[in-house]
């Protein structure tokens, strides 16, 4: 088998499984848009954003890549369920190797992130005022964003051996993410502490490019930005990579019983 051949069987495997899981696709889109609706309409009424954006209209950027960081990273479990039931071994029994199951995952992960994230972008006349131009251009980014996204997502996984740690940690992982990284609030306005992390936290540089693309003003440049996207995702893969352990090498095993 080569390697484009497992590549691909993989991705049409997830993608499959993905849309068959209409309940976790309609849950994500549900979490968006409760943020949006609920916390954007309730926060109207107080919050005051410079230039004279609605509150509303703020965190559109954010709430649109907060559904493709959530569709990204947690497609990653996918990976540990493979590994928990033994599917993971099969496919490693392929001569195509780790680093095409690795990829195969990413593009799905990425795919399944930039179908969430689009779900949301679709609405954004009732939120934002949009030319084509810049839709197709948020589009752009938050393609990026999901193959950031879907990286990080999978370095998490590498290691873990049950889908039960898989949903444990993810959250712990996921919500500072959100929090700190512009979405909801400028990380101008941070303390300096927080602001240095925002700084580090790589969906800073999606929320604010989005919020670029859809013509509002951004914190960083487009450059800057584009960089730590893509460093993220080729670090956060060679990670993986590294860390990833079908056999369990470095997994210690307990003493035997005397």
């Amino acid at each position: 088998m080569s390697s484009a051949s497992a590549v691909y069987g993989i991705v049409a495997r997830d993608w499959i499984r993905s849309l068959r899981q209409k309940g976790r696709l309609a849950g994500g889109l549900a979490r968006s848009f409760m943020w949006l609706l609920l916390l954007g309409a309730g926060y109207n009424a107080i919050a005051r954003v410079d230039g004279g954006l609605s509150y509303q209209s703020f965190i559109y950027p954010g709430i649109v890549v907060m559904a493709t960081l959530f569709g990204g990273m947690l497609t990653a479990i996918s990976t540990v369920y493979d590994r928990e039931f033994g599917m993971l071994r099969l496919m490693l029994a392929s001569p195509a190797g780790i680093l095409s199951v690795l990829l195969g995952r990413t593009i799905a992960a990425t795919a399944n992130g930039l179908l969430q994230g689009t779900f949301v972008l679709i609405t954004a006349q009732l939120f934002v005022s949009v030319t084509l131009t810049q839709w197709l251009t948020s589009l752009a980014v938050i393609a990026l964003a999901a193959l950031a996204s879907s990286a990080v997502g999978l370095l998490i996984a590498a290691p873990l051996r049950s889908v039960e740690n898989f949903a444990g940690i993810i959250n712990i992982v996921l919500f500072p993410l959100i929090f700190l990284s512009g979405a909801l609030y400028p990380t101008s306005r941070m303390p300096a502490t927080l602001r240095f992390v925002a700084e580090m936290n790589p969906v800073s540089y999606a929320v604010d490019l989005t919020r670029i693309a859809l013509g509002q003003g951004g914190e960083f440049t487009v450059t800057h930005s584009v960089a730590e996207l893509v460093v993220t995702t080729i670090v956060a893969f060679m990670l993986t990579a590294a860390v990833f352990d079908p056999e369990q090498r470095f997994t210690r095993r307990p003493a035997a019983s005397r």
